[in-house]
């Protein structure tokens, strides 16, 4: 082989490479849609109308949260070397109480659901036999 044979061997190969980087590209942009489509199979669908109303529930909840209220606060102060204090660390401490807030302002926007018993056998589909006569 001469110089001009390994140069096109070369191009060859590089482009062969490109080739399969597209190839790579477009089967990994189709597995993560795939990946994603599977992920979402399970969940409930909703409309544009109630992702607006689950999100306007959780701006109210958080409304209604006191974040003035200083007893909602962990605090630590500390002094710098020149004796000016300062806030070290502020800690929100009831959680619990936003997080109430908020999904009690979301579970007003649903019904629950009974769930059956394990044992109950209500839920299964029944099957009707058809024969087909001739």
């Amino acid at each position: 082989m001469n110089a001009n044979d390994l140069e096109l061997k070369i191009s060859g190969l590089q482009k062969a490479i490109e080739e399969h980087k597209a190839d790579a590209s477009r089967y990994e942009d189709e597995l993560k849609q795939t990946t994603k489509k599977l992920e979402d199979i399970n969940k409930p669908e909703l409309t544009p109308l109630q992702f607006d109303l689950i999100q306007e529930a959780i701006e109210k909840g958080v409304d209604e949260f006191d974040f003035d209220d200083d007893g909602n606060y962990d605090k630590e102060f500390g002094i710098n070397y020149d004796g000016k204090v300062h806030l070290e660390s502020l800690d929100l401490t009831c959680t619990y109480e936003l997080v109430e807030m908020i999904t009690s302002r979301v579970h007003k926007l649903f019904t629950e659901a009974e769930c059956p018993e394990e044992d109950d056998n209500s839920q299964l589909n029944n099957v009707t036999h058809v024969e087909k006569v001739i």
